[in-house]
């Protein structure tokens, strides 16, 4: 089976663990090269050392996403390294979730910065340098990471699904604003995912009394609310997010597509 992403030159945010190296790890197997950027460094580091012990090539970037001067560094870095940036997956996002009524301003303001703020300094960065290149060297893809609560909302993360209906809006009003230049901006929204940022969501959840013990959420959601009737991995994710940076969705803009084995009908 061919290659799909040969001479991309990617960056992707939060991507030490999680879909973030899962997405990372597969644009490397596909041909890409992979700029692989997050607060924990070392975790960069050792998804980096994966992608070159498979015969890809990547390199870490340090970045915390609410920084515009650390957003711009990691996409520069991205074109020192590989000479241009064709894609950019803003991945990177927190959630700490609390009942309605005890939502905070600092838990809003941290969530919203992160998950709101960071993925528009990212697009702005990224299509910055995407515009310097010139639109015939495109097409070029912006692709954020949404969720299924860009589409819906629960009682126990009302911060979280804000900051997701934010990425949709950002989504539909980014790619009315770059299609002049070439670029095209999409996403994808997982639904219950077992990651590392799942599993500390669970804990939280069980802390707020949300659930009874350890588990509960990812089993009680994958029976009541998914079709499928599971929660999904990474590996769930990974063909979704190649497909978005390929050739194959150049005729597609202002789309999100949802991953989340049928958790939200559109």
């Amino acid at each position: 089976m061919s290659q799909r992403l040969i001479g991309k030159n990617v960056l992707i945010t939060g991507a030490a663990q999680g879909m973030g190296a899962a997405v990372a790890e597969e644009y490397a197997k596909q041909g890409a090269k992979v700029c692989v950027a997050d607060l924990n460094v070392s975790g960069c580091e050792e998804v980096v050392k994966r992608i070159k012990s498979a015969g890809g090539e990547a390199i870490a970037v340090s970045l915390d996403v609410t920084s515009r001067d650390q957003m711009t560094a990691a996409v520069q870095a991205t074109v020192a390294a590989f000479g241009s940036l064709n894609v950019v997956v803003n991945n990177a996002g927190i959630n700490k979730p609390l009942m309605f009524l005890d939502i905070t301003e600092e838990n809003w303001n941290q969530i919203m910065k992160v998950n709101a703020w960071g993925v528009l300094v990212g697009m702005q960065e990224a299509a910055k340098q995407m515009i310097a290149q010139g639109k015939e060297n495109g097409p070029y893809k912006i692709i954020n990471v949404g969720s299924i609560l860009s589409r819906q909302a629960f009682d126990d993360v009302v911060p979280y699904s804000c900051s997701k209906h934010a990425v949709l809006a950002m989504i539909n009003g980014g790619a009315k604003a770059l299609v002049d230049h070439n670029i095209t901006v999409n996403g994808y929204g997982p639904g219950v995912v077992r990651t590392e940022l799942w599993e500390q969501l669970d804990k939280d959840l069980v802390a707020i009394g949300k659930f009874e013990k350890e588990g509960d959420s990812m089993d009680k959601l994958a029976a009541d609310m998914i079709l499928m009737k599971r929660y999904s991995y990474p590996k769930d994710v990974v063909g979704t997010a190649v497909f978005l940076a390929a050739p194959d969705s150049d005729y597609m803009t202002g789309q999100l597509l949802m991953i989340d084995g049928g958790m939200v009908m559109q």
